[in-house]
């Protein structure tokens, strides 16, 4: 369970996240926009990028993460992405629930008030003890980094 809460200023007729079928992975988050922006939307032009709220708070259950990912129908349509994907809300924190959305697109997309604009998967969370030694195993693919496992 997932608990949220409305910011004040938010419209509470935006619907929370919701998942659009019965095997869907990500629930739907909507900009919930402020009562400026709500007539016209926010106008994300190509290269920009914007935090888009959602005018929510969350609750995250600790051993676990929100992670915030992008729309593919948007990318493909528009080339709406999200510069950082996936975003991570930790189960710490309780700010304000805000959606980095970038153009990558040639045109200027408008962020409609109550648009789907990005997804938000919940998923468990290790944290790994780290500790410093003088040698690392060996593997047989080694120091190999960036393309060394080949092309394809």
């Amino acid at each position: 369970m997932i608990e949220v809460k409305r910011e004040d200023w938010a419209d509470p007729l935006v619907a929370l996240p919701d998942y659009a079928t019965a095997g869907a992975a990500g629930a739907d988050l909507r900009a919930n926009l402020r009562d400026g922006d709500r007539l016209h939307g926010l106008l994300l032009k190509p290269g920009a990028r914007l935090v888009v709220p959602t005018g929510l708070r969350v609750a995250i259950p600790a051993g676990f993460e929100m992670q915030i990912r992008p729309r593919s129908g948007l990318a493909l349509a528009h080339g709406i992405g999200l510069p950082n994907s996936p975003g991570t809300i930790d189960s710490d924190y309780r700010g304000p629930l805000g959606v980095i959305l970038v153009n990558f697109g040639d045109r200027a997309y408008r962020i409609r008030h109550g648009a789907r604009i990005a997804q938000a998967v919940i998923a468990p969370v290790l944290q790994a003890a780290w500790a410093m030694v003088e040698d690392l195993d060996r593997t047989a693919r080694g120091a190999g980094g960036f393309g060394s496992t080949g092309v394809g």
